[in-house]
């Protein structure tokens, strides 16, 4: 699955750069940019290097699979409350899950379970300390924050956006 459009939109909304804005850096047109955004078309290769300049991040992070895992400015932050929390879980056997909650509701959520009886079970996505998440959240951290991969070839991804 080709996502190089949403990690350039996301990073350049990130930095509060305009469509306009990033096309003239680079010299194409607005129309191109919006094209890649929308995984219409792919920037020239040649281009990739000074993309990444102007997106503060490396052509690697900005090619890579996951989102990058950034310390965002705290002028440029979102707040919390308006951000995303995405975890992926894929099995061997075939399961997927997709979660995909407001961060409003992750803190709701963390509220409520100091009052539910934990259990000991030790299924993956329940070793992922949330909290542990949120903290670095709020301290300016977003991208794929977690990725495992365990024994039994079951994979989880927490991306916080």
């Amino acid at each position: 699955m080709n996502q190089l459009g949403k990690r350039i939109a996301t990073l350049r909304k990130q930095r509060g750069i305009t469509q306009e804005t990033l096309a003239e850096a680079l010299g194409v047109s607005p129309q191109a940019v919006s094209k890649w955004e929308t995984d219409n078309s792919c920037p020239d290769i040649s281009l990739l290097p000074k993309l990444a300049s102007e997106l503060g991040v490396t052509v690697d992070a900005l090619l890579s699979d996951g989102m990058p895992v950034q310390l965002v400015p705290k002028e440029q932050r979102k707040s919390v409350d308006d951000m995303m929390l995405h975890v992926t879980v894929d099995s061997p056997k075939g399961d997927k899950v997709r979660v995909n909650l407001p961060m409003t509701l992750v803190k709701i959520g963390l509220e409520i379970a100091k009052f539910i009886p934990q259990t000991k079970d030790a299924d993956i996505i329940k070793q992922i300390d949330i909290e542990q998440i949120l903290l670095m959240v709020d301290s300016g951290l977003i991208g794929k924050l977690v990725e495992v991969e365990a024994a039994d070839g079951t994979t989880v991804e927490v991306v916080v956006e």
